[in-house]
């Protein structure tokens, strides 16, 4: 049986002083204070030139920041879907979407920096480190275990336009797609457009370019998961999901 490679003590102590950038790059963006590499390394006690060892550039620093965020926050969506059964992801999925309305609504900048995070069409890298978002990965892979469930239906390759048909055969998004058949890869158009819904209403939300009532209220939140039952297979099961939906959010109510 091979044995595990022990980290070297320069490698811990690598990894140790990634961890203090994210730290202290959380604790910033909590005081609303700003976000450079100037100010972490001050607060770390180092000068800027010693954090380019470990970081080359504001937009590295970014990066870094918000994958380790988002892996964080994912952490406290799976705790929310744990509390419904295994062999239940449509409660997951919902308690889960709750989970995360609740992190950006409390974290805004968190939330800003995590998915208001532009890549250009030329950045492959940054692209690359995008699809591997362990959020995109949690959600998708619930959605998964809901179509093992109803078999909702979902377009063929022909269906598509061409742009979409080329993005779900050779997907740029955070989800798991080598076990999809090329021929099923339209079930990942269902993915991004359950996605486009959740995040188009929390960020409307988070950014308050919504009426504050219906913010308060979660009225258009609810109503948007709501219409989202039907092409998940789930319209049968609308007034028990309501009901979680409802208890989930009790749970954040001020």
């Amino acid at each position: 049986m091979p044995q595990l490679r022990v980290p070297t003590r320069r490698e811990r102590r690598r990894e140790a002083t990634y961890d203090e950038i994210v730290k202290v790059s959380a604790e910033l963006l909590a005081e609303d204070a700003d976000l450079s590499l100037r100010a972490v390394a001050s607060r770390m006690g180092m000068t800027a030139p010693a954090l380019y060892r470990y970081v080359a550039s504001a937009q590295e620093l970014v990066d870094l920041v918000a994958f380790e965020l988002d892996k964080g926050a994912t952490e406290d969506f799976r705790a929310a879907a744990e509390r419904h059964p295994e062999d239940d992801p449509a409660a997951r999925v919902t308690a889960a979407a709750v989970a995360f309305r609740h992190w950006a609504l409390s974290r805004p900048r968190e939330f800003h920096l995590v998915f208001h995070n532009p890549i250009s069409a030329g950045e492959s890298e940054r692209r690359e480190l995008l699809t591997l978002s362990t959020s995109g990965h949690f959600f998708t892979d619930l959605l998964w275990q809901i179509w093992e469930q109803t078999r909702f239906p979902f377009p063929s390759l022909d269906e598509l336009a061409p742009a979409v048909r080329d993005a779900v055969l050779d997907p740029l998004i955070p989800a798991k797609s080598e076990h999809i058949p090329p021929e099923d890869r339209g079930l990942l158009w269902v993915y991004m457009r359950c996605w486009s819904s959740l995040y188009g209403v929390v960020t409307l939300e988070c950014t308050g370019h919504c009426d504050p009532r219906v913010i308060e209220s979660a009225a258009l939140f609810k109503a948007t998961l709501i219409d989202e039952l039907p092409r998940l297979g789930l319209a049968g099961q609308r007034d028990r999901l309501v009901k979680i939906l409802d208890e989930e959010l009790s749970r954040h109510a001020t």
